[in-house]
């Protein structure tokens, strides 16, 4: 899970020194190669660990902590990277969850539908959710 995590953490910090939509293309990017290359079978071990749930009275097992760390930290990355092109300190966190928990959940939808099409369709709304924030036309409720 650590390697996991930290290989996404690298491509960010590398990608989101152009700007927070730089760093979206290379999210979408490298879990569109992933599952591509791999037909299918492959997609984010982060989400597939966070989805299996320990038995009642287990202890949270590590790979879990580690794939909320992973989480937490792709998030924190992307927040910042909204706040340092001039989102509103107070907004950023928000778009930031959305965005990485839309590639999570539309790359798993690719992943059972053997099909691109669903990251196809909306691919350009996290970038629209990006740019509106920098913007300030994104406000929380």
């Amino acid at each position: 899970m650590r390697y996991a995590g930290a290989a996404v953490e690298r491509l960010l910090r590398k990608e989101l020194d152009a700007g927070p939509v730089a760093g979206l293309r290379a999210f979408l990017g490298l879990w569109r190669g992933i599952v591509v290359a791999s037909d299918f079978r492959a997609g984010c071990p982060v989400l597939a660990v966070s989805v299996e749930e320990p038995l009642p009275g287990d202890e949270i097992p590590p790979a879990l902590i580690a794939a909320a760390e992973a989480f937490d930290t792709w998030e924190g990355l992307l927040t910042a990277a909204l706040r340092d092109h001039g989102a509103d300190p107070e907004e950023a966190p928000e778009p930031a969850t959305l965005v990485v928990a839309s590639v999570e959940g539309v790359i798993a939808i690719c992943r059972a539908r053997r099909d691109t099409a669903p990251l196809d369709r909306v691919a350009h709304r996290p970038e629209a959710l990006l740019d509106a924030t920098l913007d300030g036309r994104v406000r929380g409720t």
